[in-house]
């Protein structure tokens, strides 16, 4: 067990900084040695944590017996570059279907995909059964990177966020930007995979039903508002210009016709910013450009224990370049940083869930050989 009290960030005002001082904490390490995590969930009705890794696997995390077990049954992946399994997510009446949700990169058509399915979970076997793939996003391609992908449950519906799969032309004609492609969005399905009839671009020739978003870049993080239900995501910049959004029906995003970032290498802008009038939904909250000022984020969760009262409503995003648990204060769409959680630590930070009993923060690291850690109050 480690104990640490967490470092402010720079350039916070005294009221946030006087008020986030007063939740000091400790950094319990409940596993290590986790290769290649991506995703963790608690299932509900129990204290149990599901993850997976990228290479393929399925855990179950008893926080009561500290042991990890392997599941059976996982979908097929193709792990190479930033692929493999990703995201894992309960279904909402999981305690009576036993559906587990997830996203995975698979192979077909010359290329790769991200897909969409779900399985049962039987706890008696250890394993996952009734697989089916549920959606799978079109075009393949043979670019093993930006797959997202992050999933979520709101208005009845199941939100999926992707990647623009590191396509690098900057013109209106980029994969994100274009309507007959999934990368680069969000789609909204109902639970058993169908495009709903309400979908935004349902009736447009040439466009994909699925999506409800477009003009994404790299959606690494997806969480639920607890008051307005509404669906919030984070994503990466190129170079900076990383983003928080707040998912609306039909919106374009502006990737990569409008950003706060630069390009990687020449470190030279490639489009406007974000302005008022250009068509675009802006960013709810946004980092500057530069490689050094950037914070590609991971997981996110909005807090809504007991634990922490002062963090009640905040926002906790994963850093993964600068290896720390963003804490950030949210007022209707006003964002602001608050503090660096788990700041030296030494490892990335993957994704982040609320524990529905105790109220911790639970928090799995990224690569090879890293932990599963909780941050509860010190004292």
């Amino acid at each position: 067990m480690t104990t640490r009290a967490f470092i402010l960030g720079t350039g916070l005002s005294t009221a946030l900084a006087t008020g986030a001082l007063a939740q000091d904490y400790r950094i319990e390490v409940l596993a290590e040695g986790l290769d290649r995590p991506w995703a963790l969930s608690f299932l509900p009705g129990t204290s149990d944590i599901v993850m997976t890794s990228r290479s393929g696997a399925v855990m179950i995390f008893s926080i009561d017996e500290g042991a990890i077990t392997e599941i059976a049954g996982a979908p097929e992946v193709d792990s190479r570059g930033q692929g493999g399994l990703l995201d894992i997510v309960p279904a909402p009446d999981f305690a009576d279907s036993g559906w587990l949700y997830m996203t995975w990169a698979g192979t077909g058509q010359g290329g790769t995909s991200t897909h969409v399915g779900r399985a049962r979970l039987d706890r008696d076997s250890a394993a996952l059964t009734d697989l089916e793939v549920l959606h799978v996003v079109t075009p393949f391609m043979d670019m093993p990177a930006h797959y997202g992908a992050r999933i979520v449950f709101a208005d009845g519906h199941l939100f999926a966020g992707f990647g623009d799969r590191n396509r690098k032309d900057f013109g209106p004609g980029h994969i994100a930007q274009d309507l007959g492609s999934e990368n680069g969005a969000v789609i909204r399905l109902t639970p058993d995979g169908e495009i709903p009839p309400d979908n935004p671009f349902v009736d447009q020739d040439g466009a994909a039903g699925a999506i409800f978003s477009f003009g994404h870049r790299n959606i690494q993080a997806m969480a639920v508002h607890p008051e307005t239900g509404a669906v919030w995501l984070a994503e990466h910049g190129e170079a900076g210009g990383d983003e928080i959004n707040i998912v609306t029906r039909g919106g374009n995003y502006g990737w990569p016709l409008a950003s706060f970032g630069v390009d990687y290498r020449s470190g030279q802008a490639f489009a406007p910013p974000h302005q008022e009038g250009d068509g675009f939904v802006a960013p709810v909250y946004h980092w500057p450009a530069g490689r050094d000022a950037h914070f590609p984020p991971s997981g996110m969760a909005f807090y809504t224990g007991d634990a922490f009262p002062q963090w009640q409503g905040h926002l906790l995003v994963g850093n993964l370049f600068h290896r720390y648990l963003g804490l950030f204060a949210v007022d209707g769409e006003s964002v602001e940083p608050v503090a660096r959680l788990l700041d030296g630590q030494g490892w990335r930070i993957r994704d982040v869930a609320i524990g529905p009993d105790d109220g911790f923060i639970y928090v799995i690291g990224d690569g090879e050989n890293v932990p599963l850690v909780r941050l509860v109050p010190d004292g």
